[in-house]
């Protein structure tokens, strides 16, 4: 079923410049985290630093983007059946979820390992957690499954954006563009 001459609702100019910002810093988060350790696993200040502000970044839009869905609700989704429709809000309610936990898990890692906390790089943030070595590894390891895992529910909302736009035709991609 094809809807591309029916008009769409779009989210709210705010709702999309939030959406578009978290995708950019994620753009940027992934390749930094990848970056941050060197041959032996042993950090590089710069980009530790960058990803952590980015992190810290990714955090602030999330938290104003779930304040801003309080006061603005979304348009309605184009017709599709109520598994879409259900997967759809699952897998936003993970993204949100993921989005929060991810870099709060990444401050108290960095919060164990006696590393400032910077947000933006601009405000040093309070430690969430007292330096504790074994403490370190264990909260690191969880960032970094949790990322990968937030990684896989990124690819499933864009490959689910991609079919929504290209096979059905819908216009759900129209309302976030």
């Amino acid at each position: 079923m094809s809807t591309l001459a029916l008009p769409t609702a779009r989210y709210h100019p705010v709702s999309r410049l939030l959406h578009w910002s978290v995708v950019a810093l994620i753009l940027l988060e992934y390749p930094l985290a990848w970056l941050m350790t060197d041959r032996r696993g042993a950090p590089e200040t710069a980009l530790s630093a960058w990803h952590i502000g980015v992190g810290t970044a990714v955090l602030s839009l999330i938290v104003l983007r779930l304040l801003w869905r309080l006061l603005k609700t979304p348009p309605p989704h184009p017709p599709m059946p109520a598994w879409q429709a259900r997967a759809a809000q699952a897998t936003h309610g993970l993204l949100y979820a993921g989005f929060l936990s991810l870099p709060v898990l990444g401050w108290l890692a960095a919060s164990a390992r006696d590393w400032p906390v910077h947000w933006v790089g601009v405000v040093q943030l309070p430690a969430l957690f007292p330096a504790n070595a074994s403490w370190a590894g264990l909260l690191g390891e969880l960032h970094q499954v949790l990322a990968l895992g937030l990684l896989g529910l990124i690819g499933l909302h864009v490959a689910a954006a991609l079919y929504h736009a290209f096979i059905l035709r819908d216009g759900s991609l129209r309302r976030m563009w």
